[in-house]
């Protein structure tokens, strides 16, 4: 299984969210820093866009580990909720889709 690790200690802000992403996901430089982009860049795993560094075959997921949650948490308690919505949320585009969820969330 494809992994991708954020270190937590980066993201005690939105701001430091989205510039470890960006980093860790390769998201491209038009990467607008925000969870709209976010979930955008994440619904084409599967597909040629070349929104992220990652390209997930049919059945594959791609495992989001966020090290540090507790810091994160700490730092900014709605962060984590929002991560976990959004993934929850881009999951149900690709059944919508008729494929497999892409993304499990780890938080360690």
């Amino acid at each position: 299984m494809p992994s991708v690790e954020l270190r937590g200690e980066t993201m005690t802000d939105e701001a430091g969210f989205h510039a470890e992403c960006k980093h860790a996901f390769g998201f491209p430089d038009f990467y607008a820093n925000s969870m709209d982009a976010w979930v955008d860049c994440l619904s084409y795993l599967r597909d040629e866009d070349a929104m992220t560094r990652f390209r997930l075959k049919p059945n594959e997921v791609l495992e989001i580990v966020v090290t540090n949650a507790a810091l994160v948490k700490e730092a900014a308690p709605d962060l984590l909720e929002e991560i976990s919505y959004c993934v929850a949320g881009i999951n149900d585009r690709y059944e919508d889709y008729g494929e497999k969820p892409a993304l499990k969330l780890v938080l360690r």
